[in-house]
């Protein structure tokens, strides 16, 4: 029960679509929502046939698994032809255990783990100069999310400059930076758009100036960018597996888009280093490395540096979430994980369901999950109208007071106070035709069993 329906539970309504033929609709994120309408990422699809296997979150959660490690096979093979067996261990460890990775897989799936290994196949053949792989790599990313076109170009944009030299290249590069610009704009424009309940770019929000006018919004974009402190600190935290030498290649460059949303982003979420918002970042810092080590032609300062790599792995791994593997609790399964399980185990196969947060994903392989109380309203992204909420209509509520801490958040309750929530849950038994079917450890089942009164829905 450390994973959620925002966003484990989301995905996986997505992908049990596509498994069944249907389009990706997401009844966690809101009635009737088309997910492509929240994020541009077809490639999606792909795991439709894995799950249809194996329909289960874990399907995803595996993919996830599997999708970040395999970016460690480019960057190795390239370690080995530069640095030689030992540093490609060096190498692979450095990633593998890098805190960009670690804070992907901790928290539900994400669609980036798709682009993670396409970025670092791409960048393999950069560091080749095999120009034409790199952008077949590349360019599956114009599917996997909207802002990754931006990540297309700085792509195209680092093979026209390389290849300067070549005309042949520089058209080449030239081109796919047009394909990467024009593949985003197109997508945050027009599809997206067109496929979203609110008929706009849902999360265009997050870019809002913040004062008042363009004019000014320029004028404190430098400083915006680097404050609050919490940015300044993730800038530095991204190169410093590398140790920061990542810095010194032009790889670096390849960052920029990723990182300029990020910071320019009014979301504090994707200010800080926890989620997944990182995990694209990785494949360039350790690319990064291996270009300025492959240039590198004094031997002690590449062990120094490879050894200061995994020094700086080794000091970061108590902050982040692989510290969970050594803790107790995370091998333990609690009464009150097992009374959860126990209750769950009574809604019956292809039933709705409106449930708690941390208990949707239990749900969403064999039922049609909302999150309690319904949330969001008409697929408006994170809009708390609390004296407004329709009323429930699912056949089952399942209600969890005790929202466990499970990285990266705190107790707590979401979408709404516990004390709404218990309001709400009151409402459904007196107004609106639900018994309750048992409780057990303060998780309250109930059943919907006869029509709702027919004032229930008035509000004050």
């Amino acid at each position: 029960m450390r994973t959620t329906g925002y966003d484990l539970g989301i995905f996986e309504q997505a992908v049990r679509a596509y498994a069944e033929l249907r389009a990706p609709v997401a009844p966690l994120r809101g009635e009737g929502f088309n997910l492509l309408g929240d994020h541009f990422h077809p490639l999606l699809a792909t795991l439709a046939p894995l799950y249809r296997l194996w329909p289960s979150p874990l399907a995803l959660l595996v993919a996830q698994s599997a999708l970040l490690a395999l970016a460690a096979v480019p960057l190795v093979r390239w370690a080995l032809r530069v640095v030689g067996r030992r540093g490609a261990h060096a190498v692979a460890v450095g990633y593998g255990l890098s805190w960009g990775i670690a804070s992907a897989a901790a928290f539900d799936f994400h669609e980036v783990a798709l682009a993670v290994p396409l970025l670092a196949f791409s960048l393999e053949a950069l560091g080749r100069q095999r120009w034409r792989a790199a952008v077949a790599w590349a360019a599956p990313l114009l599917l996997v999310k909207e802002d990754l076109g931006l990540t297309l170009a700085a792509v195209g944009g680092y093979i026209a400059v390389k290849g300067r030299a070549s005309r042949s290249v520089r058209v080449l590069g030239l081109a796919t930076v047009a394909a990467g610009l024009l593949g985003s704009f197109l997508e945050i424009k027009v599809l997206l758009p067109a496929l979203a309940p609110t008929g706009g770019y849902v999360h265009g929000g997050n870019l809002a100036a913040a004062h008042g006018s363009l004019l000014s919004a320029l004028a404190h974009a430098p400083l915006d960018l680097l404050r609050p402190e919490t940015k300044a600190t993730t800038l530095v935290l991204v190169f410093a597996p590398s140790a920061l030498l990542a810095l010194r290649s032009p790889f670096a460059l390849i960052a920029l888009p990723t990182l300029g949303w990020r910071l320019a982003s009014e979301n504090g979420f994707h200010w800080s280093t926890a989620f997944h918002y990182s995990a694209i970042l990785m494949p360039v810092v350790f690319a990064g490395l291996l270009d300025v080590l492959g240039r590198e032609t004094n031997r002690r300062n590449v062990r120094a540096a490879l050894a200061t790599v995994l020094a700086v792995t080794a000091v970061l791994i108590p902050s982040f979430p692989l510290a969970q593997l050594a803790q107790r609790a995370t091998w333990h399964t609690t009464g009150h994980v097992e009374a959860a399980r126990s209750l769950l185990a009574r809604i019956p196969d292809g039933a709705t369901v409106a449930a708690s947060n941390r208990l949707a994903p239990q749900l969403t392989s064999r039922c049609t999950v909302v999150l309690f109380p319904t949330f969001p309203v008409a697929g408006r992204l994170y809009e708390h109208r609390r004296n407004d909420l329709p009323a429930p209509t699912a056949e089952w509520i399942v209600h969890d007071p005790q929202a466990p801490e499970a990285w990266p958040y705190p107790r707590g309750h979401w979408p709404y106070p516990l004390e709404q929530q218990r309001a709400e849950l009151r409402a459904a038994r007196e107004k609106h035709g639900y018994e309750v079917v048992a409780v057990r450890d303060g998780i309250t089942l109930l059943h919907r069993t006869r029509a709702p009164r027919a004032d229930a829905d008035a509000r004050p």
